[in-house]
């Protein structure tokens, strides 16, 4: 984003939506505070100073006294040097001149410098990113508590212009091909939107799917000013002055990400491939109820497959398996999977449980594996039963609808077992271990759990009426 508040969101007027935009009235006195912090001084050392350590330059003088260092620095806002300590040899401090006193830092290197969390390339780049953040802290430290109390994520009055525009123009991108009444003007304009707007867009598009989604937020180094998307704040410093959430691009303060709400709507853009993605990510941003890949594999199945002997347990080629897997991450919802390109059904089957082994949390997560565990481990039917519908209640939405899903299928293959002889206790062996796995990598704990594993699997099939 530009510094300017006028024209931090908004593109320049390619199209009516652009003309109608009003972009947010970022908060500029961050920014402004930013430049008016002191500037770095490098007090340079007249002599040679013997072992110099090579990462350090002449800023180092060596083995001095913090009472020698506080006269060199000469009472200079932004002056600092590099010393050895006294105390402890081998050990290295930034003095640093603010606020009319002598700061003094142990100092770091492993590569890059650093004092704290942020590492830097350069101490010259440590020192200006330290005195940008002491002179904004010690200005408006008041200011910065209150930052988050009137955010402008919570009303983006706005976006309410472009909700529609949006929403039909991501609904209509989803097709095979594109109208060409939707000129690259257009396209041009709704890029220059920025994530919030696109949230806002998308959280009032009838046709989304509403799961809750946590924000997949990542420290980031931002070039240029840039402004807060929930608080409208400058975001201060020279590098990490903020986190970036990897699936929709929100920019905020690191302090702000924990007000955020869990209203992540991911970006096709940034979601890079299909296998070993969060599925609830992956849904949303395709912008259906399950992972495509499910659905597609599971209607190529039940097209051509019910009936073939040992469904889900004879394994398919793994070279073919993993070509399935890279045309789903190449082409998404438009990989070719039919008989013509994959005779073999066990293919198809093979690709489908990859995808299940390959999900970063599992359709059945960590949070519930113990309680699933648990549950199978009563001995009372009915009491089973009961606790094993209790604790699918406490899956996320997107779990809960994938998994419902892959029960009523694999409830459809048992049906067929004179054909395939696949009941669902050998089912339960096969997905066991592919739909739930322990929190803790350990071999002893999955060979332990293992009959409990495949007991799950095969009360979710044999009472999937009831339990779904």
């Amino acid at each position: 984003m530009a510094a300017s508040s006028n024209s931090s969101l908004s593109g320049s007027s390619v199209s009516s939506d652009a003309e109608e935009y009003q972009p947010p009235i970022w908060k500029s006195y961050l920014y402004q505070l930013q430049q008016e912090a002191p500037r770095p001084k490098r007090i340079i050392c007249p002599g040679e100073v013997e072992n110099r350590p090579k990462y350090y330059g002449r800023e180092f003088h060596g083995i001095i006294s913090r009472e020698k260092a506080d006269e060199l620095l000469g009472g200079v806002e932004g002056a600092y040097i590099l010393r050895e300590s006294q105390r402890q040899p081998g050990c290295y401090t930034l003095a640093l001149r603010f606020g009319n006193q002598t700061l003094n830092y142990r100092l770091f290197y492993d590569g890059k410098h650093f004092v704290g969390e942020k590492r830097f390339e350069s101490i010259h780049d440590l020192v200006t990113d330290g005195l940008i953040t002491l002179y904004i802290e010690t200005k408006a430290s008041e200011y910065i508590s209150k930052m988050t109390t009137n955010p402008i994520y919570e009303h983006i009055g706005y976006a309410t212009l472009l909700r529609e525009k949006v929403s039909r123009r991501l609904s209509r991108s989803k097709n095979e091909s594109r109208k060409a009444s939707v000129t690259n003007e257009e396209h041009t304009a709704v890029e220059k939107i920025s994530s919030l707007v696109r949230r806002a867009a998308l959280t009032h598009n009838d046709n989304h799917f509403n799961y809750e989604k946590t924000h997949n937020f990542k420290v980031h180094t931002f070039r240029g000013p840039h402004w807060c998307e929930y608080c409208a704040n400058f975001m201060w410093g020279l590098i990490a002055q903020g986190v970036r959430c990897s699936d929709c691009g929100l920019n905020v303060h690191k302090q702000c990400s924990k007000h955020v709400p869990n209203d992540c709507q991911p970006d096709l853009k940034r979601i890079k491939k299909v296998y070993c993605c969060d599925l609830t990510t992956l849904v949303k941003a395709h912008n259906t109820q399950r992972p495509m890949v499910v659905d597609i594999c599971i209607r190529e199945i039940e097209a051509r497959g019910l009936k073939s002997e040992g469904l889900y347990r004879v394994s398919g080629f793994t070279e073919h398996i993993e070509d399935v897997k890279m045309a789903f991450d190449r082409d998404g919802e438009k990989a070719d999977i039919s008989a013509n390109i994959y005779p073999d059904i066990n293919i198809i089957t093979g690709a489908l449980k990859l995808y299940f082994r390959d999900l970063p949390i599992p359709v059945i997560t960590y949070d519930t594996y113990s309680k699933f565990i648990e549950a199978a481990k009563i001995s009372n039917a009915d009491e089973r039963l009961e606790a094993v519908h209790e604790v699918l209640m406490l899956l996320p939405p997107a779990h809960y609808e994938t998994l419902r899903y892959l029960m009523i299928h694999l409830k459809k293959v048992t049906m067929n077992e004179k054909d395939n002889f696949m009941n669902a206790e050998n089912l339960g062996i096969v997905f066991g271990p592919t739909l739930m796995r322990p929190p803790e990598d350990s071999t002893l704990t999955t060979l332990h759990d293992m009959r409990y594993q495949k007991l799950i699997v095969q009360i979710l099939i044999e009472n999937e009426d009831v339990l779904f």
